[in-house]
């Protein structure tokens, strides 16, 4: 997609490189997160940047580094590591925040701007719009002496042993399991081959080295990962994982090769916690499956729903305790390593899952309630942009004002035979478009009520 727009939302600022995401960009924004915290803390704050393996991230990087450290703050570059080790290593080395540069799942013209706070979280949804005015408005704290750059490399380290410490590793490592990863030569390499080490696996790795020139498509869809379900069956794997550019989301492939679907990574996830942690409590976003409700309430577990994002999944994760939440994109958050999905608590959770059961991963999953989801993707370019959905979901509201109905973010209507969620992107200029239902007929009668 060329001459996109700068993206801002609570995800962060994501653009095409040289075009709307330049060091320029990335320097002004450095400074309205440090101008942000500095008011928030009262102080100059302690910051940590970090980027994916993009080829356009070390410039990026620069920018940021050199707008923190003009500005009095102590710096440490974390290097090449995914965004939830930068969230990790934000809490370990009791920073204030951070900035990772990376554009998730986007292709590579894309590159971003991704806060944490001092937990390694997110900022909330006012605190996103607090930093976007502030960038508008070009705010900065005025130069300072005293800042300076440091160097840490033990970010991969650090987050394997705080997964290790709450995944115990030796009854995973007694099964040998063997796996396939594909890591799409981004941000998760180093780290996602280390702990599928300590947990004992034989591995094959593919696109594992992080050079950012990524071998297929990078969200990790069924269609993008042909290669791993075909590497999976030759090489007689029990499971397959594919990691996204900065390996905050996991996709999953069963031991026949067959790509089992994001939606069942925090199911599967929830399904090994809960066991361990019943009368416990979950959450997820609106556009999540509800199986995650029907496990949740197997244990005797209590599951919430919030808008579309990560931090606002960890809000409402934090006001109601909850010990696993996460999102249908296969991002799971893992409070008790990081407040960031996490494709390493993942993978430790399914093969720990594995463990437990003594089955086969086809095997857990059908034994899981199914349901058929449709997605559809909406460009909203040729339709007048953000106007043109919300005028829409009027429409919609009003069409089918005696269903239970759920506006918190774009809208979500639950009828009794599934559920339609259609909503504006937070990363792109495109609307997302979500049914559910017991058949796959059924979910395709209700996504075609958007007429869009």
């Amino acid at each position: 997609m060329t001459n996109a727009p700068l993206m801002l939302s609570v995800s962060g600022a994501r653009g095409i490189v040289g075009e709307t995401m330049t060091n320029e960009v990335a320097h002004a924004y450095a400074n309205a997160f440090a101008s942000f915290l500095h008011e928030k803390l009262g102080r100059t704050p302690s910051l940590c940047v970090a980027r994916d393996s993009r080829p356009s991230g070390p410039e990026l990087q620069q920018a940021v580094s050199d707008a923190f450290v003009a500005c009095g703050c102590k710096v440490t570059d974390l290097g090449v590591v995914a965004t939830p080790t930068a969230g990790v290593m934000i809490h370990a080395l009791n920073a204030d925040g951070g900035i990772i540069i990376t554009a998730s799942h986007n292709p590579t013209p894309w590159n971003g701007i991704k806060c944490l706070d001092g937990d390694g979280l997110a900022p909330s949804k006012q605190e996103a719009e607090e930093i976007i005015r502030r960038f508008h408005e070009q705010a900065s704290l005025p130069a300072l002496s005293g800042g300076l750059l440091e160097t840490n490399t033990q970010g991969h380290d650090t987050h394997i042993a705080k997964v290790l410490g709450v995944i115990n590793p030796q009854p995973i490592r007694e099964k040998r399991f063997r796996v396939v990863l594909d890591s799409i030569n981004g941000a998760g390499c180093e780290a996602g081959y280390k702990i599928l080490q300590l947990l004992g696996c034989d591995i094959l790795h593919i696109n594992g080295e992080p050079t950012g020139i990524f071998a297929h498509t990078p969200e990790p869809k069924e269609e993008n990962l042909t290669n791993l379900c075909e590497a999976v069956e030759k090489f007689d794997a029990d499971v397959g994982f594919a990691q996204d550019p900065d390996a905050d989301r996991l996709a999953i492939v069963d031991e026949n090769g067959w790509y089992i679907g994001e939606e069942y990574t925090l199911v599967l996830c929830a399904m090994q916690w809960f066991s361990q942690h019943p009368n416990s409590s979950c959450a997820t976003n609106l556009s999540t499956s509800r199986m995650i409700d029907d496990i949740a309430s197997q244990h005797d577990c209590t599951s919430y729903r919030s808008a579309v994002g990560e931090a606002n999944v960890a809000s409402v994760m934090k006001k109601h305790a909850c010990v696993i939440g996460g999102e249908g994109n296969g991002g799971v958050i893992f409070p008790d390593v990081c407040w960031v999905r996490d494709s390493l608590s993942g993978m430790a959770l399914v093969l720990d899952l594995m463990r437990n059961q003594g089955k086969t991963l086809s095997s857990i999953v059908q034994s899981i309630p199914k349901y058929e989801m449709i997605k559809r993707t909406i460009d909203l370019a040729d339709l007048g942009g953000i106007p043109a959905i919300n005028k829409e979901i009027v429409r919609l509201k009003n069409e089918y004002s005696k269903e239970k109905l759920d506006d918190n973010d774009g809208l979500r209507i639950d009828f009794e035979e599934g559920w339609l969620h259609v909503r504006p992107s937070n990363t792109e200029p495109i609307a997302r478009v979500i049914a559910e239902a017991k058949d796959s007929l059924t979910a395709y009668k209700l996504v075609n009520r958007v007429k869009l």
